[in-house]
């Protein structure tokens, strides 16, 4: 039997007329190398994280029609709306480094 993957995920929508989900998916990816986060202890364990996109989240009422992307964080189920490439190292930095939601990017 297969072991089940304890990645914590990162899944970044791309389905915008231009290309900021991936330029949003990007910069957290580098975000995790810069700041050393590309495995992080969650509940215990050591859990590789990986940034994932996806064609579409379905968040786009939620996200405000803005510039940015919308993103998921798993385990956690933390919905963030608007990001850009800008935000990734707070996102990085508070999120997954601390434990702290990013509030002004927060969706409810």
């Amino acid at each position: 039997m297969k072991s089940v993957d304890k990645a914590a995920r990162l899944f970044v929508c791309v389905a915008q007329k231009d290309e900021i989900g991936r330029d949003v998916a990007k910069a957290l990816k580098q975000e995790l190398k810069t700041q050393g986060l590309k495995t992080r202890l969650l509940d215990g364990e050591k859990r590789k994280v990986r940034v994932q996109t996806c064609n579409c989240l379905d968040l786009c009422k939620q996200c405000k029609k803005g510039a940015g992307a919308a993103l998921i964080i798993y385990p956690e189920g933390v919905t963030y709306g608007d990001v850009r490439p800008r935000d990734a190292a707070e996102i990085v930095r508070e999120h997954l480094g601390e434990g702290r939601v990013v509030k002004r990017l927060q969706l409810d």
